[in-house]
């Protein structure tokens, strides 16, 4: 992976400006230790150093963040335990307040990027320490007067916590987002695989079954053939499945341009001009009659939105599937794509119906049945697009799935389809 250069620059930066940060703050304290006293300057440069090691140096100092958090927790204490009144209160006041603000960047830190099991304890030592801060330079004359002013840095110090916390939570927000993302795509990968090439594979199946019943019946000049519609499709399959993939892959979209032309598998959806390839398909793996109408011109064509012309193939894709696992011996289908309306009432029909099966049940299917998202999902998919699905008997024992997709119309959002 090629790491940005700007990216570097501004790493680069961060550690330098930490580095002169911490170095300022050591010649700060060693010039001013005449005045303030080392045992005050010591654990303000002690607390400087560590934090701005820590933050100049993330995310490569990640796991000496505790230990950050406890030696600064341990410097502060100390420097209150040992220390005594300055003889500058001007240079101690501001070592003071360097030292505070280093404390409340350790306690964000801490409660925002460490496991919650160490983030309180920590946490509560840092605030804890922190508010002890300005009993070196002056221990007011009541107790109550010292455990208000702790009590009111151990505030600040819970502000700082917030602040950490909230973000950790934003984090958190992020990472199950992430999450229910990659679920959402698995499902629809999963949706894809079904609509698209359990319909080739439904065919190599009645193609198997016809070419066992030719070789057994020892018409074997008829084999060669039915071998050959087999291998035409499994490889329609298997471009089916790597066009799937290759269409939820976000970085094959980035060489769209590049790479469309190179191979067999396309990388756009499936659409409306596909539907004449996949009836034409479906005649060949079977004996029933079937019949396509197409009275779109070109230019209407181009004008169907992508997301509507993937759901009419899709339909269509459906309906044959499962014309072939449940009516294989149906006499004749028909599959009608066609506009009705005008403006914004246009909407683009498809109409799939397939007659009563034959009587005399010889044809060839699947056993199996179900596996995939079937009707229910792709009824779904179209009330999605603001449209409507329907499935039901037709005519004389028949059967007809038709939906409606409308060209103009505003899409509904419903559940799993984001």
């Amino acid at each position: 992976m090629v790491m940005n250069p700007r990216h570097r620059l501004s790493g680069a930066a961060a550690k330098a400006t930490c580095a002169v940060v911490s170095v300022a703050a050591v010649l700060t304290a060693a010039l001013t230790v005449s005045d303030a006293g080392w045992k005050t300057v010591a654990p303000m440069a002690v607390t400087v150093v560590v934090a701005f090691t820590v933050l100049g140096w993330w995310p490569a100092t990640r796991p000496a963040l505790a230990p950050a958090a406890v030696v600064v927790a341990a410097v502060t204490v100390l420097g209150t335990l040992v220390g005594h009144p300055p003889r500058s209160e001007g240079h101690a006041g501001l070592m003071a307040l360097v030292e505070i603000t280093m404390s409340l960047l350790m306690i964000f830190m801490v409660v925002r990027f460490e496991s919650p099991r160490r983030a309180l304890p920590l946490g509560s030592c840092l605030a804890l320490s922190e508010s002890t801060v300005l009993l070196r330079l002056e221990i007011p004359p009541t107790v109550a007067q010292t455990l208000g002013q702790s009590a009111m840095f151990m505030m600040v110090g819970g502000a700082a916590a917030m602040a950490g916390g909230y973000l950790r939570s934003l984090d958190s927000r992020r990472l199950l987002s992430v999450q229910e993302a990659r679920k959402t795509q698995r499902i629809q990968l999963a949706a894809d695989l079904h609509d698209f090439v359990a319909h080739d594979v439904s065919g190599i199946v009645v193609l198997a079954q016809a070419a066992q019943v030719v070789g057994g019946a020892g018409q074997h000049d008829q084999v060669a053939p039915l071998l050959q519609r087999i291998e035409a499709a499994g490889l329609q399959a298997l471009a089916s499945l790597d066009r799937t993939v290759l269409m939820l892959n976000d970085s094959y979209a980035e060489e769209d341009g590049a790479s469309a032309g190179s191979g067999d598998v396309r990388s756009s959806p499936y659409g409306i001009r596909d539907i004449a390839d996949l009836v034409e398909r479906f005649r060949a793996s079977g004996r029933s009659e079937v019949t396509l109408e197409f009275p779109l011109t070109d230019e209407l064509v181009e004008e169907v939105p992508r997301e509507v012309a993937a759901t009419a193939h899709r339909t269509v894709v459906e309906a044959l599937t499962n014309v072939r696992r449940h009516a294989n011996s149906t006499t004749s289908v028909r599959v009608s794509v066609r506009t009705q309306g005008s403006g914004r009432d246009r909407a683009l029909v498809v109409d799939v119906t397939n007659t009563a099966q034959a009587i005399s049940a010889g044809g060839f299917g699947e056993s199996r049945r179900g596996g995939g998202t079937g009707l229910a999902g792709l009824t779904e998919r179209v009330a999605a697009l603001g449209g409507t699905l329907t499935a039901g008997p037709y005519g004389d024992e028949g059967w007809q799935v038709l939906a409606l997709l409308p060209l103009r119309a505003t899409p509904v959002r419903v559940r799993g389809s984001e």
